[in-house]
């Protein structure tokens, strides 16, 4: 089987990581990239709610919230059996919440599969931001160390709907709804179809940052390899459940499958920061960065799609 090329970039990443290689994109750039690929996606979210009524669409958004929701509340039993109560709180915010780049590449792998998928999952994706922080704020909470983190409601709930994940998707979603696809089309050529070469210079990028995660193994071993891999393939089933009650297609169950099944490491860590400034940011990110990531990009989302045919 050929492996997508924007994978390969991923790969080149890592093996110039892992082999210590002097490849480094600047920090303006790996910005400015992230701007792009945020405000992208939130456009093409926009331009889907221009052509259809949103009424036909809340009710797949609602049972994607209370997806949102319940991821966090199913693992943190679970991660409590292993965990502190501060890490497994920060743990259920990154893996409630979404990789927009995993999604992005589930897109891709899809289109180069030519299979079609409905056009709201990038709606979802937004929506799939908010929940599993707010779940992971109220855990947060419920433990003796927050009253010791010094920071209030207002600033929890700030860092998680105005954090820049948050404003460039929503502020993308809003800028494509109100222009819709004539107002759109000069930009197309941008944020359109300059899209998947911009992806690949991120995965370029997220390659040599995973490369400087590796080193989470060898210091917690098995306790992260277990949740980087075992969460991931336990979730994608949640998506594909709230995919089937949603009645979407193939495609559409597929990246219910994806975004159940990334983790955060971009807004996760920047609102647990806040609200458990005591949690081991290693555990969290090294799970979500240097396990699930990889593995969702070069094994779990072709997997997915064949779960979501066994079912579908």
């Amino acid at each position: 089987m050929q492996i997508d090329p924007v994978v390969l970039f991923f790969l080149l990443g890592l093996a110039a990581g892992c082999a210590k290689s002097d490849l480094k994109l600047p920090s303006a750039l790996y910005e400015t990239l992230s701007v792009f690929l945020l405000l992208a996606i939130g456009i093409k979210g926009g331009l889907i709610l221009a052509k259809q009524p949103i009424l036909t669409i809340l009710p797949q958004a609602a049972l994607v919230l209370v997806m949102g929701a319940l991821i966090p509340l199913l693992i943190y039993p679970l991660l409590r059996l292993k965990l502190s109560q501060v890490d497994a709180a920060s743990m259920v915010a990154h893996y409630g919440s979404v990789s927009v780049v995993t999604y992005a590449v589930g897109v891709a792998f899809l289109g180069r599969q030519n299979i079609d998928y409905e056009s709201q999952t990038t709606l979802f994706l937004v929506l799939l931001e908010m929940p599993a922080l707010m779940v992971g704020v109220v855990l947060a909470r419920l433990g003796p160390s927050a009253a010791k983190s010094g920071h209030g409601w207002g600033k929890l709930l700030h860092e998680v709907f105005l954090g820049k994940s948050m404003v460039l998707l929503m502020g993308g979603l809003l800028i494509g709804a109100l222009a819709g696809p004539e107002g759109i089309q000069p930009l197309d050529k941008l944020y359109i179809d300059l899209f998947k070469p911009v992806l690949t210079l991120f995965l370029l990028e997220m390659g040599l940052v995973v490369a400087g995660k590796l080193g989470i193994l060898r210091k917690h071993g098995m306790l992260v390899l277990a949740i980087g891999i075992g969460l991931p393939l336990a979730l994608s089933w949640v998506g594909i459940a709230f995919g089937l009650m949603m009645g979407l297609s193939l495609g559409g169950i597929t990246l219910m499958a994806v975004l159940a099944a990334s983790a955060s490491y971009i807004a996760a860590p920047a609102a647990m920061r806040m609200a458990l400034p005591e949690a081991n940011p290693a555990l969290s990110l090294g799970a979500a960065l240097g396990i699930t990531f990889p593995f969702n990009i070069l094994v779990g989302i072709p997997l997915y799609l064949q779960f979501a045919r066994y079912v579908a």
